[in-house]
């Protein structure tokens, strides 16, 4: 048990070792290129020329041996043409006509440089994992009467934990207590208390706040809800984009011709220039090499993207790769499930109509038959009943998707769904329930018709804002349910949304998706993830609203909303918007600065040491450009 549990242990244990003690060398190669230029031009000291090579060689080895390993290591394998093998090159060149300084000093802010870049993703890799690494180390577990404290992986499925106020839940669980209040905000973005009551589920991540709760718990450590989320995002800073992969393969095709580019300024001169001097013009292929080191490109454009992961991580969306982020600037069609998406999802019985059967009866047994599926409309059908059902028998019962429940309550054999079930049964029943506006469902006992009940949702709060916001991206707005079409169009005429179509089974959801996906345009679908999967899987972005409350939807989903806030489906959009533009501010500002100093180099104006601050000072402004996006709002 001991090993297991040291697997688990805090992240400040093996945290790395980061900040100037790591990089002493550099500093002293700086002090020392810092000292030199000093005495050479502020006090016009002249250094003998051994001297001065042997001061600036200690300087150089301490900035460049880990580069100029590299590099070696890499040409032993066959590659040439990489920006290591590339700065060794410029650096060696500068030492072998002289310019010992400018040699030094292209290594050494080459390096600060690397410092900064590499600070700066760890940073971004960092607050993306601290997001969601909110685990607590301990947990205490109520065994044998007595508290133990323990780490959250001992405990086993089924042992109650007790969780204090201002503590973390350690694991996913159900309320054993009567009442607690719970901060969500490190899980849903929410800073809103959640107040649970005995028997709702509590998640690991959330924040007690005011009363002792115990927690009887259903999910192992490695299982929990939010163990998944951070592997999910941990995951995803490794799925590159499509503008990562094509500065990736831009960079592979880029340096070498970059190389031979060097290589003909330094000796095509030769065949047209009266002067041709070797010293000037391979020192201009120098500058050349420098300058053209493509490190702010492959650097700052991931640390974009990680920064878009945070930035929406941070708002309760979940990203599953840069890739997402890209394809949600290009989506013009969202298609969205209405139950649970759109609305609450929070059915209630509004009105019970018999035929041939007690009112009371009837409710017993619909609740009888409902409690065995999970829709809402289920739960809505058993909550109303108060449990006055549970003395009645059911045996084989068969869920028929699209249509509802058939099974055995008692010795009758029922039926309890939409008209589409008593349709594929031959049941008659009365003209005027087809005419009926709210969600209903219908019962027939042997065969025969029995009564209905109406149920109503609720549309959230900020849905009509949502749709109005995506009208606002040119964004065209679909709905698709399962629904019947007069409840569809309700919704859809209070929300605004362009077209709507109920009655859906789960197949014909997938055809109506695939026939918008033939209009060219890139589309979201966005549900409430297990009904959804396969609609989800066919979009091209598919969203999962109420991530939190399926494992189905994490895993089918490209892109999670932890909440259910139909909101937050613009904020994903904007979330990429904001990535991309960013991004591509770094290509332009990385590419203009290149060509013109390249230019400048190649015709003798630009000198190494423009070449080694334009380079640097370039990835920087890239890099703080970057990190921008995280501060953004969405």
């Amino acid at each position: 048990m001991k090993a297991a549990t040291s697997r688990h242990l805090s992240p400040k244990v093996n945290k790395e070792k980061t900040g100037w003690k790591t990089h002493w060398d550099l500093l002293l190669a700086l002090l020392i290129l810092v000292i030199l230029l000093t005495l050479e031009y502020g006090f016009n000291l002249d250094i003998p020329t051994i001297p001065l090579l042997a001061i600036n060689l200690i300087a150089y080895i301490l900035a460049g041996r880990k580069v100029l390993d590299l590099a070696w290591r890499k040409s032993k394998r066959g590659d040439f043409f990489n920006e290591f093998v590339l700065m060794s090159v410029a650096t060696i060149g500068a030492f072998i006509i002289g310019e010992y300084e400018e040699g030094v000093a292209v290594m050494v802010f080459y390096q600060i440089g690397e410092w900064f870049q590499d600070s700066a993703v760890k940073r971004a890799k960092r607050s993306i994992k601290a997001l969601l690494d909110i685990r607590p180390d301990e947990v205490i577990v109520l065994r044998n009467g007595k508290s133990q404290v323990i780490h959250p992986s001992e405990v086993e499925i089924g042992e109650k934990i007790q969780v204090k106020p201002g503590e973390k839940v350690a694991l996913d669980g159900d309320l054993i207590s009567e009442k607690a209040s719970f901060n969500t905000a490190a899980l849903t973005g929410e800073s809103k208390p959640d107040t649970k009551y005995k028997g709702e589920q509590v998640l690991a991540g959330m924040i007690n706040q005011n009363t002792l709760a115990e927690v009887k718990v259903t999910a192992l450590f490695r299982d929990s809800k939010l163990s998944k989320i951070l592997e999910m995002v941990q995951d995803a800073t490794a799925r590159k984009s499509q503008t990562q992969l094509f500065i990736s393969r831009f960079a592979k095709v880029y340096t070498p011709i970059v190389f031979f580019l060097a290589l003909a300024l330094c000796v095509t001169p030769i065949f047209f220039v009266d002067d041709y001097v070797f010293r000037e013009w391979f020192y201009r292929a120098l500058v050349f090499l420098v300058i053209s080191c493509p490190c702010a490109l492959v650097v700052s454009i991931p640390l974009g993207y990680f920064g878009g992961i945070g930035l929406a991580s941070r708002n309760g969306i979940l990203f599953k790769g840069g890739n997402y982020l890209d394809v949600m600037t290009q989506v013009k069609t969202v298609v969205m499930d209405k139950t649970g998406t759109l609305t609450k999802g929070v059915f209630k019985v509004q009105q019970v109509v018999p035929q041939g059967i007690e009112k009371e009866e009837l409710i017993k047994v619909a609740a009888a038959l409902e409690k065995n599926s999970t829709h809402p409309i289920a739960i809505a059908v058993t909550d109303y009943a108060d449990n006055k059902h549970q003395g009645l028998q059911t045996s084989n019962i068969e869920e028929i998707a699209g249509h509802g429940l058939k099974g055995i309550v008692g010795n009758k054999e029922v039926l309890a769904g939409n008209l589409k079930l008593l349709k594929k049964y031959d049941i008659a029943y009365p003209a005027e329930v087809e005419q009926i506006v709210d969600t209903i469902v219908v019962l027939s006992i042997d065969n025969k018709y029995a009564g209905y009940i109406t149920i109503a949702d609720e549309i959230k709060e900020d849905a009509y804002q949502a749709i109005k916001e995506m009208h606002r991206l040119n964004i065209k707005t679909v709905m698709l349910s399962g629904d019947k079409q007069t409840v569809v169009d309700q919704v859809a005429k209070v929300l605004g949304i362009d077209e709507a179509y109920g009655g859906l089974l789960p197949d014909e959801k997938v055809e109506k998706v695939e026939a918008l996906k033939k209009e060219g345009v890139k589309l979201a679908f966005v549900g409430d993830g297990v009904n959804d999967a396969p609609v989800i899987a066919l979009a091209d972005v598919g969203i999962a609203m109420g991530g939190l409350g399926s494992d189905a939807t994490i895993e089918t989903a490209d892109v999670v909303i932890q909440n259910d806030q139909p909101s937050k489906i613009v904020a994903a959009i904007k979330a990429g918007k904001i990535t991309k533009n960013i991004v591509w501010q770094n290509i332009i500002l990385a590419m203009t600065v290149k060509i013109i100093v390249l230019a400048l180099g190649a015709g003798g104006v630009a000198t190494l040491w423009e070449a080694v601050i334009a380079d640097v000072g370039v990835a920087l402004l890239a890099i703080l450009n970057a990190v921008r996006i995280q501060r953004k709002d969405l």
